[in-house]
């Protein structure tokens, strides 16, 4: 109480300086503290306020790692599904933990804002990760019945883990900008402390990945399922935990509608008039002066002349009286009329679209870290010395890999590259990610030869089932590791670059859906494999043991299809006009 008593004083007696002005005592970006009062500096916000975020991020990504980098191994060592099943259900639920974050950020931006966005969806979570653990412990508490316990085990730990997708989809979007909001841009000193945020929440992500991949699969693996998962629960629960018990100390924004609504507002009004002729000067096209209202922190964009589909939503028409409402912009209907600066908008979306598009393989093959390349690795010598190592661990050779080229490329290739091209960085986006696209061919290369060596050893002498090393794995997985480095940064830094002010969360949650576009595109490969390959009674590609398979093959073809999706990007991305050449 005393403390409480003191800050109050402190601040009323800043207040009552006059050499102290207003703006020194409250943000100036208009954000609010928890209870629904004006931000103050000195009190909410900053690092005082990150701490928290940054541990719910860690505690976060420690559970859904954890269960998310072995949850094959427990779908065929536990529930008995197929090797080709595990991975079709693993990519499948591991697409929808990708693809729900745009809803969650909808969500958020339209409606709940991201705290409470964040509470009822961790919520969701911690009660999802209960159910996965329930599956696990329900051989130890049903001794007689056993006749149906696997499909209840399956039902349950399914349940759960799509509980657990519906949490991630509120959580994974708004912790990194929630982050982001505790810094007034208003304020030079706190704005330069946001970059550094950005820094710490990727380093966040990655140390807890690589505790996950190794520790909490260490328990699973030696100490069961049940205690692991049990973990995890507590992991969560305490995340959520840290989040709600800092809320004082944290900045508030208000809802401003989601930016996904301009989108199908010109959509719409385009289609409307499809059959409207467009005016021969684009100058009669609708457009909204800078100082409206409506054009508040929304950047003006000259029109162009392609997509002219789209302009048709500007076309200003007299018989729905929209060149009334027109002459006075707060009172049109922008389901019927949109400004250009709008129109452009959607026309940036569609120009990066065959971007995107090429850029989903990548995840696809990433895909197979968590699917295939563990199947491959449990048919291998997991022993390295007197230690057993677990075949899903093998990803933290994925996480090192990022960890160490992350601050090298920054400090050591960026600066050399730059010499040489005269580039503030280095490279630009595109090239940056083309080079990334190379990489999954090399990786599914690898792995094809190491799984031919595997066949060979395990056929060359049948009766002694003669294993490979575990480790032979590795150049496959730091591949992997090497594409994401520059990949998955290279992909977020063209979208959000490319981006117009208004459509920056948006265009950066691309890379978000194109994870799960991959995780699809992977589960459809799978199913489309498995039917080709056992026509006739035969094994398949993929069979339960892969000794009897041809895994080799599959990543072969994986690899001319990374071929052919690299000279996919090539050309679209030599045709692709940058917005601000």
């Amino acid at each position: 109480m005393g403390s409480g008593s003191e800050q109050r004083e402190q601040t009323v007696a800043l207040l009552n300086r006059p050499t102290i002005k207003a703006e020194e005592i409250y943000t100036s970006d208009g954000s609010l503290d928890f209870k629904g009062n004006p931000a103050l500096k000195h009190r909410t916000g900053g690092w005082r306020a990150c701490r928290f975020i940054l541990g719910t991020e860690f505690c976060y990504c420690l559970a859904i790692f954890g269960i998310g980098c072995n949850l094959v191994t427990y779908l065929t060592a536990v529930l008995g599904e197929s090797n080709v099943v595990a991975a079709r259900s693993f990519s499948t639920w591991a697409a929808t933990c990708s693809i729900t974050p745009l809803a969650g950020a909808i969500v958020a931006d339209s409606y709940w804002g991201r705290y409470r966005t964040m509470v009822i969806a961790g919520s969701v979570g911690v009660a999802g990760m209960l159910m996965a653990a329930l599956s696990a412990y329900l051989p130890l508490l049903i001794r007689n019945d056993m006749s149906n316990l696997v499909w209840a085990q399956e039902f349950i730990l399914f349940l759960g883990l799509y509980m657990i997708a519906i949490g991630s989809g509120g959580l994974r979007p708004c912790l990194m900008s929630f982050g982001a909001d505790q810094f007034d841009d208003g304020d030079p000193s706190e704005c330069s402390a946001k970059g550094p945020f950005f820094n710490w929440y990727i380093f966040t992500i990655n140390c807890a990945s690589l505790v996950s991949s190794t520790g909490i699969v260490w328990v699973q693996d030696h100490y069961g399922w049940a205690l692991g998962l049990t973990i995890q629960v507590a992991l969560l629960a305490a995340g959520l935990s840290v989040l709600v018990a800092a809320s004082q100390t944290y900045r508030f924004h208000r809802t401003r509608g989601s930016p996904l609504t301009r989108v199908f507002q010109v959509i719409v009004a385009a289609i409307r008039k499809y059959n409207v002729d467009l005016p021969a000067n684009s100058s009669l096209l609708h457009e909204l002066p800078e100082d409206n209202r409506a054009m508040k922190g929304i950047e003006s964009i000259e029109h162009t002349t392609d997509l002219q589909f789209f302009d048709k939503a500007a076309i200003i028409t007299t018989s729905n009286k929209e060149a009334d409402e027109a002459a006075v912009p707060a009172a049109h209907n922008p389901w019927r009329l949109c400004a250009v600066t709008q129109v452009e908008e959607l026309k940036i979306l569609v120009r990066m679209f065959p971007i995107w598009a090429t850029i989903v393989f990548f995840y696809a093959v990433s895909a197979q870290v968590s699917s295939t390349f563990v199947e491959q690795g449990t048919s291998m010598d997991a022993t390295v010395g007197s230690v057993r190592v677990p075949p899903a661990s093998m990803s933290t050779f994925d996480v090192l890999t990022v960890v160490v080229l992350v601050p090298l490329y920054d400090r050591v290739f960026v600066p050399a590259a730059r010499r040489l091209t005269g580039k503030e960085k280095g490279v630009s986006e595109l090239q940056r990610v083309g080079i990334g696209l190379a990489m999954p061919v090399l990786a599914l290369a690898a792995a094809a030869i190491v799984e031919t060596e595997r066949l060979h050893a395990a056929t060359a002498a049948p009766l002694l089932r003669t294993k490979i090393s575990l480790l032979w794995q590795a150049p496959q997985y730091a591949l992997v590791g090497v594409g994401e480095v520059l990949t998955t940064v290279g992909q977020l830094d063209f979208f959000y670059s490319q981006a117009p002010v208004a459509m920056k969360t948006v265009c950066t949650a691309l890379g978000l859906v194109a994870v799960a576009a991959g995780g699809y595109l992977n589960s459809c490969l799978l199913t489309v494999v498995q039917w080709a390959t056992t026509a006739g009674g035969s094994p398949g590609w993929i069979p339960d043991d892969l000794n009897e398979g041809r895994l080799d093959q599959f990543f072969w073809m994986m690899a001319g299809l990374g071929c052919l999706n690299l000279m996919a990007f090539v050309t679209c991305a030599t045709r692709y006009k940058s917005r601000k050449d």
